[in-house]
C-alpha cells in the first residue's frame, strides 16, 4: 500500500520583540523601536517524505517594547524610580516522532518544532518633576510605557494512512496576546503672579497626575495527543503527545505624582511664599544691588540676615537651598542672564559666608527674564517701570 500524503505541520513564525531662554534686566543698555526579527516559516514534512531537522522553532509577540534614549535609570534625581518589570521566557522542547516501518513501507521520522519566547525586560524608568524657580511648581511628568505582544504558533501533529493504520492529524490553535500600552501623562509648571499694584497673591495648583495600570493576559496552548495503533500484522504506531505551553499574564502598575500648591499670600515688605513642601523668600534686586552691580549692597545684611534664619528654621534637614536670580525684560539679553547668574552667586556667597547656611546645600542659579512675575509693559504696550521692578529679583528656596 502507498502512503498517502500527510497533511503538513502548519508553518511557525517568531516574531521576536525587542521592547532658560536668557532674558534681559532694565539695568543693562543696548550694545526609537528597535527591530523585531521574524524567522522564516519551517513547513513539516508528512510522514513518508522527508524527515525535517530537530531545531525548535521560536515564537513571541509582534510590537515591541519602545525605544529608549540612554542608560535604563537606577535613580532618579527630579522624581520617583518605576522599578523594571521582568517577563521570564517561555521554553518547549521540540517532539521527534520516529522513523516506523508499516506495511512494508517506511514513514520517515518527523519533529515536531519546539518552542522559544525569549525572556523580555519593560525598562526602569523615572517619574519627573522638572527644577522650577521659587514661587514655581515645577511641570511633572510620567513616561509612557508597553508591554509587547506575545504569540504561541500553531501546531499540529500529522496524521497517518499506510498498512492498514489510519490516524487523523490533530491540531492546536496558536495563541496571542496583543501589546498593552499605557500613554505618558503631564502638567505644566506654574506659578504665582504678582497682581498689579499690589495685593494678594493667589494661591496655585499643580494638578495630581496618573498613568493606568496595564495588564497582558495570560495566554495557553491546548496540549494534544495522537493516539498509538496496531494493523493485523501487529505493527504499531506509537502514541504521540505535545504538551502545553503557558505564558504567564504581565503587569505593570498604576504610577503617580500628587497634586501640590502654593498658599496665598499678602505682599508686604518681604514676600514669603510657602506651600507644597517648600518655601521661597522673594528680594527685590534693588534693595539688594546698586545699578547694573553684582555687590551686595551693605543696607541689605538686615534682610538676608532673617532670611537666612527663617531658611535654617524651617528647611529640611540637608535640604539644598536654592538661589535664583531674575531680571525684567529691558536690556541685552546675554549681558542680563550674566547679571541674573552673578546676582544669584553673590547672595548664596552671603548666605555662606555671613547667613550660616552650609555652602554645600546652596545652589545658584540665574534666569534672565524668563520668569517674569508680572507684566513688564502696561495693557496699552507702554513701559512697566513698577512692573520690572517686582521682576528684578532674587528668590531663596528651600524643602520644608
Amino acid at each position: 500500500m502507498r502512503t498517502a500524503l500527510l497533511t503538513p505541520l502548519i508553518a511557525l513564525v517568531l516574531a521576536s520583540c525587542a521592547a532658560t531662554a536668557t532674558g534681559g534686566d532694565g539695568e543693562s543698555h543696548r550694545s526609537p523601536a528597535p527591530p523585531s526579527r521574524t524567522a522564516a516559516p519551517a513547513a513539516t514534512a508528512p510522514q513518508g517524505a522527508a524527515a525535517t531537522s530537530g531545531s525548535s522553532a521560536a515564537a513571541s509577540g509582534g510590537s515591541a517594547v519602545p525605544a529608549t534614549t540612554g542608560p535604563e535609570p537606577t535613580s532618579c534625581p527630579n522624581g520617583t524610580l518605576i522599578p523594571a518589570v521582568e517577563v521570564p521566557a517561555v521554553h518547549a522542547d521540540p517532539v521527534v516522532i520516529p522513523e516506523a516501518r508499516i506495511g512494508g513501507e517506511t514513514i520517515p521520522s518527523v519533529t515536531i518544532p519546539g518552542v522559544d519566547i525569549p525572556a523580555t525586560r519593560i525598562p526602569a524608568q523615572c517619574t519627573e518633576i522638572a527644577p522650577a524657580p521659587g514661587g514655581c511648581l515645577g511641570a511633572a511628568s510620567i513616561p509612557p510605557v508597553s508591554i509587547p505582544a506575545v504569540e504561541i504558533p500553531p501546531v499540529e501533529i500529522p496524521g497517518v494512512d499506510a498498512g492498514g493504520i489510519k490516524l487523523d492529524p490533530v491540531r492546536a490553535e496558536g495563541v496571542r496576546a496583543e501589546a498593552v500600552h499605557a500613554q505618558g501623562v503631564s502638567t505644566p509648571e506654574v506659578c504665582q503672579v504678582v497682581p498689579e499694584g499690589g495685593g494678594r497673591v493667589p494661591y496655585v495648583r499643580r494638578d495630581y497626575i496618573r498613568r493606568d495600570y496595564i495588564r497582558r493576559d495570560y495566554i495557553r496552548r491546548d496540549y494534544i495527543r495522537r493516539p498509538g495503533a496496531c494493523n493485523e500484522q501487529r505493527e504499531c504506531i506509537p502514541a504521540v503527545e505535545v504538551p502545553a505551553v503557558e505564558v504567564r499574564a504581565v503587569e505593570v502598575r498604576a504610577v503617580e505624582i500628587p497634586a501640590a500648591e502654593l498658599k496665598a499670600y499678602e505682599i508686604g515688605e518681604s514676600e514669603v511664599l510657602e506651600g507644597g513642601g517648600s518655601i521661597a523668600f522673594a528680594v527685590k534686586a534693588d534693595v539688594l544691588f546698586d545699578f547694573d552691580s553684582a555687590a551686595i549692597k551693605p543696607e541689605a545684611a538686615a534682610e538676608l540676615r532673617r532670611v537666612a534664619r527663617q531658611i535654617t528654621e524651617k528647611a529640611a534637614s540637608g535640604a539644598a537651598v536654592q538661589v535664583d536670580g531674575h531680571t525684567d525684560a529691558r536690556g541685552d539679553d546675554a549681558h542680563n542672564q550674566t547679571l541674573s547668574e552673578r546676582r544669584a552667586r553673590a547672595v548664596a556667597d552671603w548666605l555662606a559666608t555671613e547667613g550660616g547656611v552650609p555652602r554645600a546645600r546652596l545652589e545658584a542659579r540665574g534666569y534672565g527674564e524668563t520668569k517674569p512675575v508680572t507684566p513688564n509693559t502696561k495693557a496699552d504696550g507702554s513701559d512697566d517701570p513698577a512692573g520690572r521692578a517686582k521682576n528684578r529679583r532674587v528668590v531663596i528656596s528651600t524643602t520644608t
